[in-house]
């Protein structure tokens, strides 16, 4: 047996390192040659809010770690972070470390290098001092030439650091740092030891790839000099966002690519991106583990589970997504997905080419591993990748829509074009699930052609299926009460699964919902939970809780659709080892409606992030409501610009999953026209409702928009008024208000009474308008519903001004205020007794300076009365001349 000696195995890798290193050794000249900063590129794209985390974090004491894969810019973020606080460029300590500084000797002299810490601290190095007490002396000396100037040490490459000693002395030195110094640490890889202490302590921060990440708009002003120059198209600039997903270093060596080279080429073929790929990302696997990568690209959502069971088919050993996401390649796990992983689809695209031998039995073998878990449409799309037809018959015939409907089916989508014609004629089991795919993608027109003729060839077979299934595209459509009468001749049609009837019942749901009739919606939504839980598919039941979650939100129950939203998610979670679900999406979207519609914009922009880069990766045409809420929440804070943006990139990615245009075309229309009448544009306006009409005439209530058509109608009364023709206004208004009759969605209710509050202003006076605005205001606050006002933010701004002053002090004032820019303190009640409509006709012309003779002629009444009228309202007032009347009536918002 090998002996111990100073608390180290013999054969401990470390052995050597841990004894120390004479001070020969180390010559203090070159160590100085590393302590250099990174130099910042000279076209370095500025990021102020990255700049702020980055200051904020290197407070006194403070802890900074950055832990993103290669090329994800840790340095660079923090070399331009660091120049944006008040420390000078020489209080910068730059540390790079490599995996020779393993030696706890070399570390700590490296250490005292960079801290400019007096030869006597040095010496102690060696003289025979343990390193822990070495680091302590070192401490020591910094706390005694404390100094006012604050000083940031960065420690940079800290996945070279593997060994123990030195990871302890790396924790002592984070735990015990002077007060005037911050440190920051940057790593491929998690930090090898507990920080809990440090978060409690409120001086530790973490910034991941998430924050390093290039945005949209980031990679869009990146490359605006080549987007100027016609060298790209803005096409080309989505289309290499959404590729990278925003990965710094290859966006930057392909726009060195296309300044140095005339000849073009796609991202992952230029030299540079490849060598870096290669030799920067890849470099340090073996054989064994770059296959592992490749196989992890093949299947695309991949998890630990799923790659050992083909383990088989791997040669030379398994690199689990795991360990792969643990060493810092650029895999991420997959948040609200359990615990599965994605491969940036950069280097998913480049480690997919060359196709690597047994690809077919591989992909056989995951379809068959999904289909053991019921997994549909994955079962599906394995099968068709390893080009098995007849598996893909069986699949097809055992699946259900009900699993279509509750997973991600953007996968047999991407598949259809290469499907082969004589499969589906074989097949109409096949015709009858990839119409289920079409519908679900809101290509409607293609999933009508693929059912038509199936009733005549299978009459009784498949009939049941096939009203079920017109059922839903009816509904996707927006046809309310066709979709309702073909769900119930799905119910009626005999031998139905339970499925197809949960199925079935979600559509009767949304489409009673619809309708207003919010306890019949109810009651079919208890039958699809009901069905949903029987099928114990989980995906199914998210897609119940959401169906719920859209009857309160018809019914302005926010706070209660809130709760059911949020359970559903905590719930959905609970299930670790599941792949991607539609339903856990279509929950975080609504969840994002409901805190827009109370203005918490801060809470709903950061799920928006990451709920709307699910649905566009799933394909999942929830992604246009999450672009609706952008450029309303846009709109609201008056960045028209980007909210046109936003519009447009909607309208991209709409044509190119070729979604039947009745379903985008009217919602993005309705945003430009709402856009427009904020620039008070309003011809623009006008040509966008004419282009609407026939959307309106056909009384079509979308699935994802049930209160667009009362919306719509609101916007014509908006024009209207801006127009100045309040009679066609009013009449617009009360014929909606007809048109609804007692199922008006209660946002619609809300915007419709606030339009009312306006004409009601301009008809019979000021005092009126406040009077119905404070009632509305009262009613809203109820469930903090806010968003309608900063819809008519335009047409109610001079109003609010007046009653602001008038509600009491609640939060939702308080929001009302920081909306409508607004301060001031709560005033006393309205008048114990009102000014009447006359008196308040005779003090706005008394405030426009009439003399009483003037007045009497201008409203036809005696001098006699006027002064009548004058004296009155002098008395309710309490003031004594006009003068004093006028100043009076301001502060009440009565002028």
């Amino acid at each position: 047996m090998k002996s111990f000696h100073g608390g180290y195995a013999a054969n401990d890798e470390f052995q050597s390192a841990n004894n120390g290193l004479q001070r020969g050794e180390l010559v203090k000249d070159l160590l100085k040659q590393r302590l250099q900063a990174p130099a910042v590129p000279a076209r370095a794209l500025a990021r102020p809010h990255l700049d702020a985390l980055v200051a904020d974090a290197l407070m006194p004491r403070g802890v900074l770690f950055v832990e993103a894969p290669c090329g994800y810019g840790k340095s660079h973020a923090i070399a331009m972070g660091t120049q944006a606080t008040d420390i000078g460029e020489d209080n910068v300590r730059w540390l790079p470390l490599n995996s020779q500084d393993n030696a706890p000797n070399r570390f700590l002299s490296l250490l005292s290098v960079a801290l400019e810490l007096p030869e006597s601290c040095e010496s102690s190095l060696q003289g025979g001092v343990t390193f822990v007490d070495a680091l302590a002396i070192m401490l020591l000396a910094l706390k005694q030439t404390a100094s006012e100037q604050r000083t940031i040490l960065v420690l940079d490459g800290l996945h070279h650091i593997t060994n123990p000693a030195v990871i302890a002395l790396l924790q002592q030195l984070v735990a015990d740092i002077p007060s005037h110094f911050s440190v920051a640490m940057l790593s491929r890889q998690a930090l090898p030891y507990e920080t809990h202490t440090l978060e409690l302590e409120n001086r530790f921060t973490r910034i991941g790839a998430e924050k390093l990440e290039f945005s949209r708009s980031e990679t869009f002003e990146f490359f605006r000099d080549l987007l100027s120059d016609q060298q790209l198209t803005s096409v080309a600039i989505d289309h290499l966002y959404d590729l990278t997903e925003g990965w710094p270093t290859p966006l930057a060596l392909y726009r060195r690519d296309i300044l140095q080279s005339s000849e073009r080429r796609a991202v992952s073929e230029t030299p540079g991106v490849e060598r870096f790929l290669k030799e920067s990302v890849l470099g340090g696997l073996t054989p064994g583990q770059a296959r592992s990568m490749r196989a992890i690209a093949e299947l695309g959502l991949c998890s630990d589970e799923l790659l050992l069971a083909l383990e088989s088919l791997v040669p030379d050993g398994v690199l689990l997504p795991s360990e792969a996401c643990e060493r810092g390649l650029p895999v991420k796990a997959m948040p609200g997905w359990g615990r599965w992983y994605w491969l940036n689809p950069l280097l998913m695209e480049w480690l997919k080419a060359p196709v690597m031998p047994g690809y077919t039995d591989r992909m056989l073998a995951a379809s068959r591993w999904f289909g053991s878990r019921n997994q549909f449409p994955e079962a599906l799309k394995y099968s068709l990748l390893a080009g098995d037809t007849e598996e893909v018959i069986r699949i097809a015939s055992e699946g259900s829509e009900a699993l279509l409907l509750g997973q991600d089916t953007a996968s047999l989508l991407r598949l259809r074009k290469s499907l082969p014609a004589q499969l589906l004629e074989r097949s109409p089991r096949l015709r009858i699930v990839y119409s289920w795919v079409h519908a679900i993608g809101g290509q409607f027109r293609q999933a009508q052609a693929l059912i038509d003729g199936l009733n005549a060839e299978h009459p009784q077979e498949y009939s049941a299926r096939i009203f079920a299934l017109k059922a839903f595209i009816l509904r996707g459509e927006g046809q309310v009460a066709p979709a309702l009468e073909m769900a119930d001749r799905a119910l009626a049609g005999g031998e139905f699964s339970p499925q197809g009837q949960l199925v079935t019942q979600m559509v009767r749901a949304s489409a009673l919902c619809a309708s207003g009739r919010f306890q019949e919606a109810r009651e079919a939504n208890r039958a699809a939970s009901r069905l949903a839980r029987e099928a114990g598919d989980s995906g199914s039941e998210a897609l119940a809780v959401y169906a719920h979650a859209r009857i309160e939100l018809g019914k302005g129950a926010l706070r209660h659709a809130e709760q059911l939203l949020r359970t559903g998610l905590d719930t959905a979670v609970q299930e670790l080892a599941r792949p991607a679900r539609i339903g856990e999406t279509r929950l975080q979207l609504n969840l994002v409606l409901v805190l827009w519609h109370q203005g918490r914009n801060a809470e709903a922009d950061r799920l928006l992030v990451s709920c709307g880069r699910h649905a566009e990766q799933a394909r999942d045409l929830g992604l246009l409501l999450a672009m609706a809420i952008r450029v309303l929440m846009c709109r609201s804070e008056g960045r028209l610009e980007d909210a046109f943006v936003w519009i447009g990139r909607a309208e991209r990615t709409m044509h190119t999953w070729q979604v039947d245009e009745s379903l985008y075309v009217p919602v993005l229309e309705a945003l430009k026209a709402s856009c427009w009448l904020a620039q008070n544009q309003l011809e623009s306006v006008a040509q966008a409702l004419v282009k609407l009409q026939p959307y309106r005439d056909a009384g079509c209530v979308p699935e994802l928009f049930p209160m667009m058509p009362g919306l719509l109608d609101c916007l014509q009364v908006r024009l209207d008024l801006a127009r100045g023709e309040t009679v066609k206004a009013r009449e617009t208004l009360a014929n909606t208000r007809k048109r609804y009759n007692e199922a008006i969605p209660w946002g619609v209710d809300l915007h419709m009474r606030l339009l009312d509050t306006i004409l009601i202003s301009e008809d019979k006076g000021v005092v009126a308008g406040q009077k119905k605005l404070i009632s509305v205001i009262s009613e809203a606050e109820k469930e903090h519903f806010i968003s309608p006002f900063a819809e008519l933010k335009r047409e109610l701004g001079e109003l609010m001004q007046k009653v602001y002053g008038q509600l009491p002090e609640t939060p939702f004032r308080a929001a009302l205020g920081q909306l409508f820019d607004i301060t001031g303190e709560v005033l006393p009640a309205l008048l114990a007794e009102p000014i009447s409509e006359r008196e308040q006709g005779v003090l706005g012309l008394i405030a426009k300076g009439l003399s009483n003779q003037a007045i009497a002629d201008q409203l036809h009444i005696s001098l006699h009365t006027v002064k009548t009228h004058a004296r009155r309202i002098n008395a309710k007032l309490e003031v004594r001349s006009r003068t004093q009347a006028i100043v009076r009536a301001r502060e009440l918002g009565l002028l």
